[in-house]
């Protein structure tokens, strides 16, 4: 089921403006403190405000693209960075199975070892009664 439209009222840059979206009114609001923190920073660059409101617009939309590239790089490291762990993962993963399966190798091994030994010992005991009778 698709969420309902919904018609928000937002105040940027001292006016009202109504948003008519899907996304919650939580979401739109942040979305237009935003744009009202990013007026009041370029408010601060000096002779901006004595610029035409065509440079002014200009300036803002490239100050919020440099914020959008930036932040989407970031994310990009981040994606990148938990694709590398997580091959990182995998490969130690892969390694310990072969290491259990080694491990599982090399105790049937020592079984076996052990049993041929008990084997030898048995032998060797009949070997010295033997030769204990024979004397």
């Amino acid at each position: 089921m698709m969420a309902a439209k919904k018609d928000i009222q937002v105040l940027i840059g001292g006016k009202v403006y109504t948003l008519s979206g899907y996304e919650s009114e939580e979401y739109l609001q942040k979305i237009a403190l935003y744009i009202n923190n990013k007026m009041e920073e370029m408010d601060q660059i000096p002779n901006y405000r004595r610029m035409s409101m065509d440079m002014q617009k200009t300036l803002l939309e490239l100050n919020m693209a440099d914020d959008y590239h930036k932040a989407k790089k970031q994310v990009d490291m981040l994606e990148a960075d938990i694709e590398e762990k997580d091959k990182t993962e995998y490969d130690l993963k892969h390694e310990l199975i072969g290491a259990q399966i080694h491990l599982e190798e090399a105790e049937k091994e020592i079984e076996r070892l052990k049993n041929e030994i008990n084997d030898l010992q048995k032998q060797i005991v009949k070997l010295e009664t033997r030769a204990y009778q024979k004397q």
